[in-house]
């Protein structure tokens, strides 16, 4: 009805649960004693009801902190035991650092001797070292009877010229024979990528060569020697840098291609960084790259073809039962094993100084990816365009050495220059250290039980070792000793098992001999002989 007032509305709002509805004040029995009973007990109740609520919520509560605190004593504990960790590798490392720095203070250093004369054959091969390396015939053959015979001596040629590094020119300084004295002066297996007929490993042209760069010189290629195999590494690195260069210029026309390309690229160095040194830790990241170099391969991804004999050093013709006969490669493919040696590379350079047993892994990958049989083209592997690289990076492991204190002389070592500067020694030092335990990781694989062929035996290695203990003492540097040393140290075994007391007469002639003929005692010269020290203790091999 409009203009009346609502009807009233009754509320249980505050009604008490044990009592249904509050009794009215008008009653006549609300000053009963029944009636306060009744409200006592109400109230009692009420109470006991929310002390019990307040005590559930109580207990939650510290079970919850009791269960955070647990959590944070757990994570202490775990930190605890990473610190711990941390500190006792530490221990260990500095443990082993003095025992070297002990070992380094207990060898005594002898006074320089007189400054040599002015090495201008050693710079120009100038007439001046043709006269002093000229002996009388009589001088030399009694020299040459009363020499010890060495595993790594070079063979002696009449009316020899040294050249810029103090090798061998001329044609007559190539025999190939060995002697029989020595059946290991030279490697009795031709290293892949050197012609058949290739006379001597590291003989240089008769004629005077221009100033080097890196150990490189740009020879008049009169007769054929290991020399211009040595110098077709060079070749093949520019040939690779014209490979990237051309098909970054494809993919600007083909967006897949340059998508795709850029994605493997960045893929396979994702993996070669996950590598472990755990033993079947990296069959996820082997598969990885060998699917993407099989895609690469297979025309997934189209590419232009280009010719693979641009990229190797020896001329190749077609075999029968090989896969790849044909004349031409996709480029991709190429590029690809172009980056994924680099990333070998670099992950020597900086993971291997420190640690030279990291090596291993990756050597175990590459000889994995080099020596497959869809890789090979013509029957033989690609690894030409590996070594291509280390031959920039450490020519000491091909037979190049000089002067650490000239600024040819670094460049002949492969010194790196850092942002337009030299880079620090320490940092030279490093790299040099992983490259030599990566070379050694890669050239003493064992394939006896390898269906595949061998794609950079052992001789390889003992080549370079030659090469750098038949230096003269005059010309020896800190950098060769520092090769050397990564080179053998925790691959000394592998070497005796593939060379028996050949290896041992080898390691001798490094770790005691080297050393010992060098004038000046730079700390790579001691840390030989401290390595000869600490394969005794290791091995029991007294040298």
């Amino acid at each position: 009805m409009a203009g009346s007032s609502p009807a009233t509305r009754k509320s249980n709002q505050w009604s008490s649960p044990g009592r249904p509805r509050m009794p009215s004040v008008f009653a006549e029995d609300r000053n009963t004693e029944l009636s306060h009973q009744d409200a006592l007990a109400a109230a009692q109740a009420e109470h006991d009801r929310v002390r019990e609520a307040a005590i559930r919520a109580y207990r939650g509560h510290e079970l919850e902190e009791e269960r955070k605190r647990l959590l944070e004593q757990q994570e202490w504990v775990l930190e605890q035991q990473r610190k711990e960790e941390e500190r006792i590798w530490t221990e260990k490392r500095l443990r082993a650092e003095e025992e070297k720095l002990r070992a380094l203070r207990a060898t005594t250093v002898p006074k320089l001797p007189p400054e040599p004369p002015a090495p201008v054959a050693e710079v120009n091969g100038s007439a001046v070292a043709q006269k002093s390396t000229q002996p009388a015939p009589e001088a030399s053959s009694k020299a040459a009877s009363n020499t010890k015979p060495s595993p790594f001596a070079p063979q002696q040629q009449p009316s020899l010229n040294k050249g810029p590094f103090g090798q061998v020119n001329g044609a007559n300084g190539v025999k190939s024979e060995s002697s029989p004295l020595n059946p290991f002066g030279q490697p009795h297996t031709t290293p892949q990528g050197s012609p058949p007929t290739a006379p001597s490993p590291f003989s240089l042209p008769s004629k005077p060569v221009a100033p080097q760069t890196n150990g490189l010189a740009a020879s008049i290629p009169a007769k054929p020697s290991l020399a211009a195999n040595v110098d077709r590494y060079i070749e093949i690195h520019g040939n690779l840098k014209k490979l990237r260069a051309s098909l970054i210029q494809q993919s600007k026309m083909s967006p897949p291609l340059k998508q795709r390309m850029g994605d493997m690229r960045r893929e396979l160095r994702k993996n070669m960084g996950q590598l472990v040194g755990e033993k079947g830790g990296n069959r996820n990241q082997i598969a990885a790259i060998q699917a993407l170099l099989d895609e690469s391969l297979s025309g997934a991804v189209p590419s232009p073809l280009v010719d693979p004999s641009n990229f190797l050093t020896d001329k190749r013709d077609p075999v029968e039962g090989a896969l790849h006969n044909g004349p031409q490669l996709p480029s991709l493919f190429l590029y690809l094993l172009n980056h994924f040696s680099k990333a070998v590379i670099n992950q020597f350079m900086n993971e291997c100084g420190a640690q030279p047993k990291t090596a291993d892994p990756i050597g175990v990958v590459v000889a994995m990816v080099f020596s497959r049989d869809l890789y090979l083209w013509r029957g033989k592997s690609l690894i030409d365009i590996l070594i291509a690289k280390f031959r920039i990076v450490c020519p000491v492991l091909f037979g190049y050495h000089g002067s650490e204190k000239t600024e040819q002389g670094r460049l002949r070592l492969g010194w790196k220059r850092v942002n337009g500067t030299w880079a620090p020694e320490r940092q030279h030092i490093e790299w040099m250290k992983g490259l030599g335990a990566g070379y050694a990781a890669i050239s003493l694989r064992n394939f006896a039980n390898s269906k595949n062929a061998n794609p950079w035996p052992p001789t390889n290695y003992w080549t370079a070792m030659a090469k750098i203990v038949n230096t003269s003492p005059a010309e020896i540097s800190n950098t060769q000793c520092i090769v050397l040393r990564a080179m053998i140290e925790t691959s000394e075994e592998k070497f005796i098992q593939f060379y028996g007391n050949a290896a041992i007469a080898a390691l001798r002639k490094a770790l005691v001999e080297f050393p010992g003929k060098v004038a000046e005692k730079t700390p790579g010269v001691s840390a030989l002989n401290v390595l000869a020290q600490m394969v005794k203790r290791d091995i029991g091999l007294e040298l």
